[in-house]
């Protein structure tokens, strides 16, 4: 444990899911072996199978929306249930957002706890390896990176990765999140206009891809979409930041930890 590591901090991970039950009790288990997870939080964002009943009986602590209601109102119900526990558990707990289908590989994001623990970051944003049989070229993934970049000065390598780790305070920067398809985008555009520090960390973790039937192409548009909402909100927040600042978080590490500053 690094000297600045405090000894009793904690993490909790929120986990959006809708019609997941044949998934989500293994990604509850490998979040509850994460190092330093005390709470893993399901919202079941108004499934019509047995997620819910799975994530349960799994060990996670459940809430259900009646209706679909967006991956983005997901995460603000899971993290008002973790800031709930907080005020009665003792100081805030990181929070460590992970998608419901990556099965037993999420154990593997416990890559992302140590950057924001040890104070070198305030969001480690995952960085999956290729994922075999993924459709599309690409389209969706350089626009979000040209965004981000436009916002910030940083282009990440998977802007659109779900799979995060933030502290409290880099959440309520930027809180409420944007809706849709575009809450990634907007999290490390908002983060990083609050003057923090967001770091990628490579993790070895799987997903469901989408492929080029009609239904993935539906999908990428939809995600197309949903980016230029969000990106054009925050422009009009005014949501801009200036003189981006590296550094090295780990020496044996390729990714760097950006840091930039709000324009005044």
């Amino acid at each position: 444990m690094s000297p600045s590591e405090p000894p009793d901090q904690r993490a909790a991970v929120v986990i959006p899911a809708k019609n997941e039950a044949a998934s989500i009790a293994a990604t509850v288990r490998a979040c509850r072996a994460i190092p330093r997870v005390d709470l893993v939080v399901v919202v079941d964002d108004g499934s019509t199978d047995d997620t819910q009943c799975h994530a349960r009986a799994a060990g996670a602590v459940t809430v259900r929306h009646s209706v679909t209601r967006g991956k983005a109102s997901a995460l603000e119900t899971g993290a008002s249930i973790v800031a709930m526990r907080d005020y009665s558990d003792g100081p805030s707990r990181l929070l460590l957002f992970i998608d419901a289908d990556l099965g037993d590989t999420a154990a593997a994001c416990s890559e992302l706890v140590p950057p924001v623990l040890d104070g070198a970051a305030d969001m480690a944003i995952a960085v999956p390896p290729k994922q075999v049989g993924a459709g599309g070229r690409g389209r969706v993934v350089r626009a979000a990176r040209a965004a981000i970049a436009s916002a910030t000065g940083w282009a990440p390598v998977a802007p659109l990765s779900g799979q995060r780790c933030l502290t409290r305070e880099a959440y309520e920067a930027a809180a409420p999140l944007a809706t849709g398809w575009g809450v990634e985008v907007a999290l490390s555009i908002d983060v990083l206009a609050a003057g923090l520090t967001v770091i990628e960390v490579p993790c070895d973790i799987t997903h469901r891809v989408t492929g080029n039937d009609r239904a993935g192409k539906v999908h990428r548009a939809t995600q197309y979409r949903d980016v230029l909402r969000a990106v054009a909100a925050r422009r009009l927040r005014g949501r801009r930041v200036r003189g981006l600042d590296e550094d090295t978080v780990r020496a044996q590490s390729p990714f760097r930890a950006y840091r930039a500053v709000r324009e005044d």
